[in-house]
């Protein structure tokens, strides 16, 4: 899959081209639909008009992050978890627009000529039903259908109901708010997962005997709400690369212990204790949430509690 970071990188002589644009944060079994149909699209235009593949239109920063940055959501993926999905899911190319203030001024108009005429020479354009574009988000997709029979696109509007819920980086986000990683795992299509460089901690899990691998959460990130869950570690680098572990994962700052810490989540590989982790870059999934953040009154409730997490967390990933 080739990745075009500026518009200068598309080729000169790229042909006609099938265009799905958005966000795609979490790559969620909506916009799964969505490049299912622009594939399928691919196959119908082809028929009678050379493509010369499917492209995905994203965004980086985030628009709001640019316009609203006080209201910015959280993000579901960073920029190369997205790219490494949209591949997976189908994606021929990739165009990731720096967003600015500057294109946020374009008209709908404006928008269609740059992007879908003038780079990509779109012959159909597929997007979700509820898609907006252009200065204010002034555009529509009836103002695309109207742009595509003058310019010969074709345009295809997509619903992302998945049965009764409509599946949306939003509805992700609100279930990872409560902790319900098994709702945010049915609307992506797979476990939601955190990834990042295992950093030395406080060290206190290795003394109580459950060693954890700590992973910052990172600024501005979704993350599962404060609490314990079975899930699983996955070693990113390595010889040892795609290794997976079954894990008890604690997401938090740990508030049985005095002084603040930043919020991480703590992965425990059950019945290990002799890994070596500092450094490594890991994918933390997360399968079951086990109960919330507690504050012990002594270490030995505590020592009580996170010994049920393992056997619960034990019990769940054996199934």
């Amino acid at each position: 899959m080739r990745v075009w970071r500026d518009f200068s990188d598309v080729p000169r002589d790229l042909g006609r081209t099938v265009v799905t644009i958005g966000n795609f944060d979490g790559m969620h079994l909506g916009h799964q639909h969505v490049i299912r149909r622009a594939r399928e699209m691919a196959a119908e235009v082809g028929a009678t008009t050379p493509v010369d593949g499917v492209v995905a239109v994203t965004f980086d920063p985030h628009p709001i992050a640019v316009l609203r940055p006080e209201h910015a959501p959280p993000t579901i993926t960073t920029i190369d978890q997205r790219l490494r999905l949209l591949g997976e899911a189908g994606i021929d190319d990739v165009l990731v627009i720096p967003f600015s203030r500057d294109i946020a001024a374009w008209t709908p108009a404006e928008f269609i000529d740059r992007i879908l005429l003038d780079t990509l020479h779109a012959k159909a354009v597929v997007v979700g039903a509820n898609f907006r574009f252009g200065n204010r988000a002034a555009g529509d997709c009836n103002l695309l259908r109207a742009a595509g029979a003058e310019h010969d696109f074709v345009l295809e509007e997509v619903s992302l109901d998945g049965g009764p819920q409509v599946w949306s980086s939003t509805y992700v986000r609100t279930c990872l708010a409560a902790g319900d990683v098994t709702g945010a795992a049915e609307a992506l299509g797979r476990a939601f997962t955190v990834t990042g460089i295992v950093i030395e901690g406080d060290k206190r899990g290795r003394e109580l005997g459950f060693p954890t691998a700590n992973v910052p959460v990172r600024s501005g990130a979704a993350a599962p709400a404060d609490g314990v869950y079975a899930g699983r570690l996955t070693l990113l680098d390595g010889p040892d690369d795609g290794t997976t572990y079954p894990a008890a994962i604690s997401v938090g700052t740990n508030p049985t212990f005095a002084g603040e810490r930043e919020r991480r989540v703590e992965s425990y590989v059950l019945d290990r204790t002799d890994l070596e982790l500092y450094g490594r870059e890991v994918e933390v999934a997360f399968v079951e949430r086990l109960r919330g953040m507690v504050r012990f009154d002594s270490v030995e409730d505590l020592l009580t509690a996170m010994a049920d997490d393992v056997d619960r967390a034990r019990a769940i990933l054996a199934d």
